[in-house]
């Protein structure tokens, strides 16, 4: 692969199917969110990026005439809107200074805010009721940064937390592949599938499975201190492009300085 294709992920919403970076960080988001899913779940008693879930359980909650659950369950959607909406602000506000890793600032802050949920969790666990709902807020929100990161890189091909879409393409793709073209006309083309897209939805459904087992098995054991891990894991993936932009403007910088150097003399 070339230098220029192994870049394309650090240029934004310019991933491609093909670029192998967008694929790793895919499968990674991917595993990180299956772990805070069923982590979360053992933690908070919520699945916290089941959106369909949480609109339903709004609407039932309200035809019940539990008013209290039903806007508990709207602040919940409302966090994971915010989430995303944060997440697209900085890397909007990175491509409009003219940075290729505002992806990374946006993965290196949802770390930190993992680490504040691990606190909160702490809280949690020694004064049930307290921490409840802002330990739940903000996993939401968090949840929502997560998605946006991977479904802005690649265009809205892709997804890390939601994965009924994923089922939904692997189908699609499926059905492509077992199709028997009978028919071959010039003016109708033949169908075919996309092996590439079925190996990457397959991938990413597969991560968010191994994260969610291995999410379990960690808040089970270790508790809200499995967060560390987790945290860690996305500082290093963010860490990356922005530790290119920084060499980017340390280089620009002192040319810049040369430059001005050498017309003083």
């Amino acid at each position: 692969m070339s230098r220029r294709s192994s870049n394309i992920t650090r240029l934004l919403d310019r991933g491609a199917f093909n670029d192998r970076v967008l694929r790793q960080l895919g499968g990674s988001m991917a595993f990180i969110a299956g772990a805070l899913n069923a982590g979360g779940f053992l933690a908070v008693h919520r699945y916290t990026s089941h959106v369909s879930g949480i609109v339903s359980g709004m609407a039932d909650d309200l035809a019940l005439g539990e008013i209290r659950l039903s806007l508990s369950m709207l602040i919940m959607l409302l966090c994971f809107i915010g989430g995303a909406m944060h997440s697209t602000w900085l890397i909007l506000w990175a491509r409009r200074q003219r940075l290729r890793g505002g992806y990374g600032v946006s993965m290196m802050e949802e770390a930190g805010l993992l680490l504040l949920f691990g606190l909160l969790g702490a809280g949690l666990a020694s004064h049930k009721g307290l921490f409840t709902p802002p330990t739940v807020m903000l996993l939401c929100f968090i949840m929502g940064m997560h998605n946006t990161i991977v479904t802005k890189l690649s265009g809205g091909l892709l997804r890390s937390t939601h994965m009924t879409g994923i089922a939904t393409d692997i189908g699609i793709e499926l059905a492509k592949m077992s199709y028997y073209n009978h028919l071959h006309s010039p003016k109708i083309k033949d169908i075919k599938s996309n092996r590439s897209r079925l190996w990457v939805y397959g991938m990413i459904l597969s991560a968010f499975f191994l994260g969610g087992v291995v999410g379990a098995l960690g808040f089970k054991h270790l508790g809200y201190a499995f967060t560390l891990p987790l945290a860690l894991l996305l500082f290093a993936l963010g860490l990356r492009p922005v530790w290119y932009d920084m060499r980017l403007r340390w280089r620009w910088w002192s040319q810049h300085q040369e430059q001005g150097a050498g017309q003083q003399d």
